[in-house]
């Protein structure tokens, strides 16, 4: 790697680093061109893979996107502070409100994709539930897209023997969402666990996310339980890592 100096860090990352800054500061807003790869090595007297590597630095964080033949922009969107413990209580839910009023504020969300389907149970998803392997389940697959830029994949399984007939197995759930009518079943969940991880997204996840390059997903699998602990509902998230702030605000 290129350095100068004392200073051991790459170049690229350098120029990034004053580029970051530069948006901070509000020299650069969102859907401001920055300079582009010929400005960098004019300024900076680096080689043109050093400035595509420091303008990549910026699309991988989420801060900058790439237009095809345009350029590189500041991005527009503005990142959803996902509250994790306040969208799950059942003061949302249980009010008819959906979860995800407890993140979005005035901005606009919308499901574009949805499929139901009633299928068997993946091993994964059978020991979780602890229903024996290829029972029946309702699948639940969604597309959530957020001022025009898709943000989450979501597909939830549940008991079919526990949802058949209600809206669960609808398009459309109602008010309040999947818990709201779980509670209506006498199985309200009353206990969350979600497990989180990363990794680079499968090629189908980044055309449903419309990723720029090098971004990577946020993985979280939720489990909510019923009375007793017992488990009715697995629900797998694919997030654009870009588009979130995950917090988690709790007394110790």
């Amino acid at each position: 790697m290129a350095t100068t100096g004392g200073d051991r860090q790459p170049k690229y990352q350098r120029i990034a680093n004053t580029l970051r800054e530069a948006i901070q500061a509000g020299e650069y807003v969102p859907g401001d061109r920055l300079p582009g790869e010929n400005d960098l090595m004019a300024t900076h007297g680096v080689a043109r893979m050093t400035a595509r590597q420091a303008l990549g630095v910026l699309q991988n964080e989420g801060i900058a996107e790439s237009r095809k033949g345009a350029g590189v922009f500041v991005r527009a969107f503005r990142p959803l502070r996902r509250r994790g413990i306040q969208r799950l209580s059942r003061e949302q839910w249980g009010a008819g409100r959906s979860i995800w009023s407890a993140d979005i504020e005035d901005r606009t969300l919308v499901v574009d994709q949805v499929a139901v389907t009633e299928e068997p149970a993946p091993e994964r998803i059978a020991r979780v539930l602890d229903i024996a392997p290829d029972d029946a389940v309702c699948v639940r697959s969604r597309r959530f897209v957020l001022d025009g830029k898709p943000v989450l994949l979501a597909t939830s399984y549940l008991p079919a023997s526990l949802v058949a007939g209600s809206a669960i197995t609808q398009e459309d759930t109602g008010p309040g969402g999947t818990y709201a009518r779980l509670g209506e079943l006498g199985a309200k969940p009353v206990h969350f666990r979600e497990e989180v991880r990363s990794r680079m997204p499968s090629q189908d996840e980044a055309n449903r996310l419309s990723l720029s390059m090098g971004t990577p997903v946020i993985l979280i699998c939720r489990t909510a339980f019923a009375d007793e602990g017992r488990p009715v509902e697995v629900n797998e998230m694919t997030l654009d890592s870009a588009s979130y702030v995950l917090e988690y605000d709790f007394d110790a």
